[in-house]
């Protein structure tokens, strides 16, 4: 029975026994009683989960594994791997919304030792794949104040994204006269590796040209690549809805609105592409109410990686208020439980797909191989215990 059904109910009963005036009071009552409960239902969807499935015991076992974890790097580079970074982010983020300060601190140590042992695989400044580790600098500055240097370095990869390298192509210099990156390539990938750092150097700074940069960014992307179905193609060229790449999609767009005021031109159009995609995405899950590694797809199997980020997505969508509780609750409760069984003995995600890049060939997205541990998986199931705790 709705909440809607028993207040009409109690409205009836009411209303043959008191007055006009207070039966004016009453409704403004019944009204207000009833966003109470909703969101008390919402709040017990996303908070109350059995023993063994709780953000704080997943997030723990994810974020202590992290700890001692070998670096890794990006494709055959000597940078510090993209997928790295996002972990890191997301054990930062766990630990904050947990008020945990000793897995803080450990994130700070393993920075520290980063720096000083592993100089040669700072990432460069040169590749959108690359400047997202200033993300890492300005997250660990938002715990670690007294520590400036996170700020100058995080800053410095946030800015030279945006300034053209002395060798710089035509067209590059053509997307810098339109306010544009010169790293834009249209990967979907990209709507998390850019606007992760810009949306960081706002939040440090207040600085809206930051913010600015990654929404007009976002928009264009959407403009260009959102499909009528509300999902993405890997890339313009590549007719396929792979998950993980429709994945940074949902978590770009998710990250930028949760940064951008509201006041923005960019912001009803970013919203309107988020709810979008958010809509279809509901339509597409699986039995287990997971994501295929292709999203439209249902012979395909169920790649973990993507369905985490679609998962973190909706989370934060229904504590923001960008999406209607009683519809998209429900959906991320049980896309988080369903995730939790592909979390081994070892603390390692399963179910992984391979970092990928884009090729027109149905069968290579098929056959893909599945990992175990890639950062890839674990870093968006953090993010997920991260937004569960964290308080609206």
């Amino acid at each position: 029975m709705s909440l809607g059904f028993i207040m009409c109910k109690l409205l009836a009963i009411f209303a043959r026994i008191y007055s006009k005036n207070d039966m004016k009071r009453l409704l403004f009552t019944l009204i207000a009683l009833l966003f109470i409960l909703a969101s008390m239902a919402k709040e017990d969807l996303l908070s109350n989960f059995p023993a063994g499935s709780t953000p704080q015991e997943i997030g723990r076992r994810l974020a202590y594994h992290f700890i001692d974890g070998k670096h890794v790097y990006w494709s055959d580079t000597k940078n510090l791997g993209y997928h790295e970074v996002c972990t890191w982010n997301g054990a930062l983020m766990w630990g904050r919304a947990m008020g945990d300060n000793i897995i803080l601190q450990k994130m700070k140590d393993r920075f520290d030792d980063f720096l000083a042992n592993y100089k040669e695989n700072i990432p460069a400044k040169n590749h959108v794949d690359f400047n997202m580790f200033g993300s890492l600098p300005l997250s660990l500055y938002a715990s670690f104040p007294q520590e400036e240097s996170y700020k100058v370095m995080g800053l410095d990869y946030a800015d030279s994204q945006w300034e053209l390298p002395k060798n710089a192509k035509e067209s590059e210099k053509r997307l810098a006269r339109q306010g544009y990156t010169w790293q834009t390539r249209m990967w979907i990938d990209d709507m998390y590796m850019i606007t992760i750092v810009q949306a960081w150097a706002y939040r440090t700074t207040g600085d809206r040209k930051y913010i600015d940069r990654a929404a007009h960014e976002m928009v264009k992307y959407l403009d260009e690549l959102q499909r009528p179905n509300g999902l993405f193609y890997h890339a313009p060229d590549v007719p396929y809805y792979w998950g993980r790449g429709d994945g940074w999609m949902a978590v770009g767009l998710t990250e930028v609105l949760k940064a951008l005021p509201k006041d923005s031109p960019y912001y009803k159009r970013i919203m309107k592409g988020y709810r979008k995609m958010m809509k279809s995405l509901l339509r597409y899950r699986n039995d287990e109410g997971l994501w295929n590694q292709l999203i439209d797809q249902p012979d395909f199997w169920t790649e973990t990686s993507g369905s985490a980020m679609f998962t973190y997505a909706f989370i934060r969508g229904v504590k923001e208020g960008w999406l209607p509780a009683k519809t998209y609750a429900p959906a991320a409760r049980k896309a988080w439980l369903a995730l939790i069984p592909y979390i081994n003995s070892n603390d390692d995600v399963t179910n992984i797909c391979v970092g990928t890049g884009k090729k027109n060939d149905f069968n290579y997205y098929l056959d893909r191989p599945k990992m175990t541990g890639d950062y890839h998986g674990q870093a968006p199931y953090l993010w997920c215990a991260a937004a569960l705790l964290e308080k609206e």
